[in-house]
């Protein structure tokens, strides 16, 4: 079920980047409007300032709240008594933490795309300044919010795995299998260090995998030691990662990232082992986790079944036989975050349920990681530490 917020209007959202161009940006927007618990409102949407008021229209932005800069925008909501609510931040990694910084020491909370930024300076800064202003903070770590993977965070929690030992836990598909763009093709500034930051492969989808593991099994790494390779001559970031993981409570892992999985679409999974039994959560089949018993027979659970968590039962949206796809796990985080936001506004603590969004600490340990990460690559695979 999905409760009202008591407020008696929509939250106000604003959004940097995420244009006409931008796939990410109609992926906020959708989640954000499917429980019809934000309005948007405001943006500063595209580098082009023409490009950005022209598109800002489209989606029903008022003339006078398209803004052709992030500073602009900035300037133009804090002056109004209607100012926006919250900020989605969708712009390519380089900017993160520029743009986030600034609307976070105005007192705007934010939610914003992953990697929260590409040094893990920055992302101290930023944590540092999310706990000195009082705002919330979210990272778009999207896939957490399918209710199966919420099954799965619930019944580790609920020890019916035992101890867990081993995780393993991969991102891989083969859209930079070939050296050059083709058809349709991700966008090529991906591997442009100048935008992307120091990691491809790990920044863009390793940190997923990573996040997954850690809201699943309750743990965080700890140390890696990484194997990080380019397979397409001239490329300046890696293609490729492996990475031995060990965490805070005693598991051990492994994740996998890659660009160059040819034939494979959008292979996101995790396999979660324990004492009594084992998990696996494929992406592409989000609406069944397999149960793999030490002893008896293997059990497929499906969504919205008989005797599944309350973390899960929350944000169910349709009944049994209905799948839940993308879209619902993201906007399953914008009704967390909707459902905290309106308990701050009217003074009262916030469904417990609804606190399970990435924030920015999450998102801070990911950066940490892939620096961790690159500095095992360069020292041959040695161990290093991540821990924050």
């Amino acid at each position: 079920m999905i409760p009202s917020l008591g407020l008696g209007r929509r939250l106000r959202l604003g959004m940097v980047g995420g244009g006409a161009t931008s796939l990410i940006g109609d992926s906020h927007r959708v989640a954000s409007r499917m429980d019809d618990r934000y309005a948007l409102v405001a943006g500063a949407f595209d580098i082009d300032p023409a490009q950005g008021r022209s598109f800002a229209a489209d989606v029903g932005v008022a003339p006078d709240r398209a803004y052709d800069t992030y500073q602009a925008m900035l300037e133009g909501e804090a002056k109004r008594d209607d100012r926006c609510d919250l900020v989605a931040i969708c712009t390519p990694n380089s900017t993160h933490y520029p743009i986030a910084r600034a609307f976070v020491e105005a007192g705007f909370s934010v939610v914003c795309e992953k990697p929260l930024t590409t040094s893990v300076a920055d992302a101290v800064a930023l944590v540092n300044a999310v706990k000195e202003r009082g705002v919330l903070f979210a990272v778009m770590y999207g896939y957490t919010g399918f209710p199966l993977v919420r099954e799965a965070r619930a019944m580790v929690a609920a020890g019916e795995l035992g101890t867990i030992r081993v995780v393993h836990t991969e991102f891989a598909h083969g859209g930079y299998a070939a050296a050059t763009a083709t058809g349709d093709a991700p966008p090529t500034w991906r591997l442009d260090p100048a935008i992307q930051g120091p990691s491809f492969a790990l920044g863009d989808i390793g940190t997923h995998a990573l996040f997954l593991a850690s809201y699943i099994t309750g743990q965080q790494a700890s140390e890696v030691a990484a194997d990080l390779h380019s397979f397409v001559p001239g490329r300046a970031l890696e293609d490729n990662a492996h990475v031995m993981l060990r965490f805070d409570s005693g598991a051990r892992g492994t994740l996998w990232a890659s660009g160059v999985a040819a034939g494979v679409i959008h292979g996101h999974r995790i396999r979660v082992f324990g004492e009594k039994a084992g998990l696996e959560w494929h992406q592409s089949r989000p609406n069944e986790l397999l149960l793999l018993p030490r002893t008896g027979r293997p059990t497929v659970i499906e969504r919205d079944t008989r005797g599944l968590s309350p973390l899960s039962l929350h944000r169910q949206r349709v009944g049994a036989g209905h799948a839940n796809g993308y879209f619902e796990s993201w906007a399953n985080i914008y009704s967390d975050i909707a459902d905290v936001l309106a308990a701050r506004l009217m003074g009262r603590a916030p469904e417990p349920l609804a606190l399970h969004f990435p924030t920015v600490l999450d998102g801070a340990r990911g950066v940490k990681f892939i620096d961790a990460a690159m500095a095992s690559a360069a020292r041959n695979g040695a161990w290093v530490s991540c821990a924050w």
